[in-house]
């Protein structure tokens, strides 16, 4: 797509159900700016699957002006950021679920709310200015779709690991679509999406995980902004918090709900279940923090002049639920392509739980299967990562046809396997 030296400037979109996030590159793929918002959308619906019922009863018009009033507002603040001007945007690409792509692309929707779940167009997409204003003077590209349960996304974090990969990265005449090792990366967000590098092919899928990894769905949940916890450690009885930013604490980012719940159940607050504990069942200082919300019972993590933060019952269900699905979809992608946990060289977690998180959390939360979780590593920003690669190196659109046609869709949610792994997998 690029050559080194490029004077035009190239635009890089997370099409988030949660959240909008984009990137400024120059020529040389230097990072000039970086920004990230709540998707307008998100007054229809916290989770795709309700946008889309949107959509269909009569509001896909508007839907799709929400998106592209946020494209505007995040093109024009990167290029605020970085001192400069739209037009010299050389070329821009964006990738999201399919539910998200076809929304923004005005689509009808109908295809993807019912069996085979099949999206009415699954192709690389070069939208004109004239039909679609993001405020670019050059035509937006959309990945392709691998399904109706798999989108872009997960094609964006895929690519660039196949291309960034260490040893992988291309050579004259070559297109990788692989890795070296046997891999399952999980795109974690409100579409919880995997794919798992066999050593042949890549197997992909999605499970609905619900917004709460990016703080929807959370009573004081929030995005990665100034006063989100991202962090939480407990220490002589009491939660330790890392605040992003400046400021007191606010809200809980993805990050910091995982980090919260880890350290609640470190302290005996939550139990197995996911229950929140009563007061008399707790023998140390840590059952002050235990509150009464209306009807339900809460755990206070925080407390100051202006605010006082909990995490409710409800708020710690919608976790569970999240992870569950996760850890379920984890485990019967790989029986579902004759791969042990013992064959498996690494996971790559990208997406709403930020770019670490430690061991200790994931294993107390069992976001995945125990023995996974010595082989995590983290993907900061997967999506633009992937994206950036297509759009700076010279065989980007090569490279995302044959990464394409190394994708085998395999569905997950409502198959009996999944079900009975997916109640199992809601317990810590």
């Amino acid at each position: 797509m690029a050559t080194p030296g490029n004077d035009g400037l190239f635009v890089a979109i997370d099409l988030g159900t949660t959240t909008l996030a984009g990137r400024l590159l120059d020529g040389e793929g230097r990072t000039l700016a970086e920004q990230s918002l709540a998707n307008p959308q998100q007054q229809y619906g916290a989770d795709i699957l309700t946008r889309l019922e949107q959509a269909r009863n009569g509001h896909a018009d508007r839907l799709q002006r929400l998106q592209l009033d946020g494209l505007r507002t995040l093109i024009a603040n990167l290029c605020a950021q970085a001192g400069t001007l739209p037009e010299r945007v050389a070329a821009a690409a964006a990738a999201g679920n399919p539910g998200i792509t076809c929304l923004l692309r005005g689509l009808p929707v109908d295809s993807l709310l019912s069996p085979p779940y099949k999206p009415p167009d699954s192709h690389l997409a070069e939208l004109p200015p004239d039909q679609l204003d993001v405020g670019l003077k050059v035509p937006l590209q959309i990945f392709p779709l691998v399904s109706g349960f798999v989108g872009g996304d997960l094609v964006a974090v895929v690519l660039g690991i196949a291309v960034g990969w260490p040893g992988d990265s291309p050579h004259a005449g070559t297109v990788p679509t692989s890795c070296k090792k046997t891999t399952l990366v999980i795109d974690v967000g409100t579409n919880g999406e995997l794919a798992l590098w066999d050593g042949e092919r890549w197997w992909v899928t999605s499970v609905a995980a619900g917004p709460a990894f990016e703080g929807g769905n959370v009573g004081v949940g929030m995005m990665l902004t100034d006063g989100a916890v991202c962090d939480v450690a407990l220490q002589e009885d009491r939660f330790r918090l890392k605040v992003h930013g400046r400021g007191p604490a606010r809200g809980l980012c993805g990050s910091g709900l995982a980090a919260l719940i880890a350290a609640a159940l470190q302290g005996g607050l939550i139990d197995h279940s996911g229950r929140i504990v009563e007061t008399h069942e707790v023998e140390s200082n840590l059952a002050n923090s235990l509150v009464q919300k209306g009807a339900e019972r809460a755990i206070c993590f925080y407390r100051d002049a202006q605010a006082e933060l909990v995490l409710t019952q409800t708020d710690l269900r919608n976790f569970q639920l999240a992870k569950g699905a996760l850890h379920a979809g984890a485990e019967v992608l790989m029986e579902r392509a004759g791969l042990s946990t013992e064959k498996l060289d690494q996971v790559l977690l990208a997406g709403a739980l930020g770019s670490s998180l430690p061991s200790t959390v994931l294993k107390r939360v069992a976001l995945l299967p125990e023995p996974m979780l010595s082989k995590i590593s983290f993907v900061a920003n997967g999506v633009l990562q992937g994206l950036e690669s297509y759009l700076l190196t010279d065989d980007g659109p090569l490279i995302l046809e044959r990464l394409m046609d190394a994708m085998q869709p395999f569905p997950l949610s409502g198959t009996p396997a999944f079900e009975k792994r997916f109640l199992e997998a809601l317990e810590f």
